[in-house]
This record gives structure tokens, C-alpha cells and sequence, in this order.
């Protein structure tokens, strides 16, 4: 059976995600920085019928905490089949550059960008033992350059200045590690749900939680290896 460990999984769109992987076959981590969240996660899915789950505790943020969650992984399982790196906040409004808080942007950066990176590193070598590794970000149209830079677009994006910058770093981080990992077996891809209603927007977004996690499951169980570096989303890829 193959295994998944997915970040922030024990709610929203993490959460479904994990769901409907199980549902698929795989063996699913439930990544949870509060353990008792985490447990409860588990036990929602298990009351489902969905016994192929369990929980680690990690807190992305924290060096320590991702060590110790792979160490916990590392005496469960032989090899790591797919990483979704889905843990992030959306930080304090307002957010924009020319006047936001630059505590609030460290704290975001810190989150989900500095904590996808050193989660990735952490558990690349578990990654490494399986035969077909997959690393997804979960990412946002927010963190598209191209189209931020088009006319016309949206100045509601403006609200989150501030978060779509981690987005854009994680984008690149993406390709980055996408370009330096080619010639292996890993595949690597960024993932935008798209707005979909959650805690990070107060439940303003226009997508259920079960649609936003669809194009994440397809990119992470259904492509080949050669489309790696790419950013996706429902309906097809994203520009950088």
C-alpha cells in the first residue's frame, strides 16, 4: 500500500485530501501541529471506514517538531510514496507591501515557505526509498506572477499581498527543486485548489473543501513523472 503524509491535514482542504486518498488505496498520514486536532482528524475518517489513516504530530514552523516527525515516520514505514505539503496560514489583513506589518510577512514566510522547504529536506530521504516519489505544493493563483502582472486583474488580490508572496516563493521553490531533482524518479509540482471556502478566508471561498482538494489528489496519484516542475490547477496549468 502505498503511503502519503499530507501537512496540515487535519482540517479544510487538507483534511478532504486526505480522504480521498484513503478512499483510493493509500496509506494516509494526517499531519497535525495540534495532536489533539490530529487524533480527532483520524478518528472522523476512521468512523467512515477508513482505517488506512493515521497521525503524526509536526508543526512545519518548527525544526525540531519536523525532526521528530520523521523520526516517528521513519518507525512506521520502509519508504515515503507522496509528500503534500498543504500546511499554511494566511496571516493578519491588511497585507499590503507599502504599508503591512513585517512581522506578519516573516510569520507567513516562516510557515509556508521556510516550513515547506525544511519539511521537503527532512523527509527526502524517506521519499528517496520509494520507487515513484511525488512532492506536491499546495500553492494559490495569488502566487502567479504573470498574472498579477495582467490588466485588470481582480484588486481584491491586493488583500492578500503579503501571503500570494509565499506563494510565489513556494512556486519557485518548486521548480527549483523540480530542475535540481530531474534524472531521478521524484516528480515534483506546485497545486492551486483554487478559492475554496476554509479557515484561511473565513470561509469566503467559492469551492467546497471536497472540490479544492480534487486537482490536488489527481496531480499527486495520476500523472507521469515527466510532467514534474509544473504548477496546476482544476483545469489545467497555471502560468508562473
Amino acid at each position: 500500500m502505498k503511503t502519503v503524509l499530507i501537512t496540515g491535514a487535519n482540517k479544510g482542504i487538507g483534511f478532504e485530501t486526505a480522504k480521498q486518498l484513503a478512499e483510493l488505496g493509500y496509506f494516509v498520514y494526517i499531519g497535525s501541529r495540534n495532536q489533539q486536532n490530529g487524533q480527532e482528524a483520524v478518528e472522523k475518517l476512521k468512523a467512515l471506514g477508513l482505517v488506512n489513516v493515521d497521525f503524526i504530530q509536526i508543526d512545519v514552523a518548527e525544526l525540531d517538531s519536523v525532526k521528530e516527525a520523521r523520526a516517528e515516520l521513519e518507525s512506521k514505514i520502509d519508504a515515503l510514496d507522496i509528500l503534500i505539503n498543504n500546511a499554511g496560514i494566511s496571516g493578519e489583513q491588511p497585507q499590503s507591501f507599502s504599508t503591512g506589518n513585517m512581522a506578519n510577512l516573516r510569520n507567513l514566510f516562516d510557515t509556508n515557505f521556510f516550513g515547506t522547504v525544511q519539511t521537503t529536506q527532512q523527509f527526502l530521504p524517506l521519499l528517496n526509498k520509494s520507487t515513484q516519489p511525488v512532492i506536491i505544493n499546495v500553492s494559490s493563483e495569488v502566487g502567479s506572477l504573470t498574472l498579477h502582472a495582467r490588466e485588470g486583474k481582480s484588486p481584491n488580490w491586493n488583500l492578500y499581498s503579503a501571503y500570494g508572496s509565499t506563494k510565489t516563493a513556494l512556486n519557485a521553490f518548486t521548480i527549483m527543486l523540480a530542475n535540481e531533482l530531474r534524472g531521478t524518479a521524484f516528480r515534483v509540482n506546485s497545486v492551486t485548489p483554487g478559492y475554496t471556502a476554509t479557515d484561511l478566508n473565513q470561509h469566503k471561498g467559492l469551492k467546497t473543501a471536497e472540490e479544492g482538494a480534487k486537482p490536488i489528489v489527481r496531480i499527486a496519484t495520476q500523472l507521469d513523472r515527466s510532467d514534474t516542475g509544473k504548477f496546476y490547477k482544476d483545469t489545467g496549468e497555471v502560468p508562473w
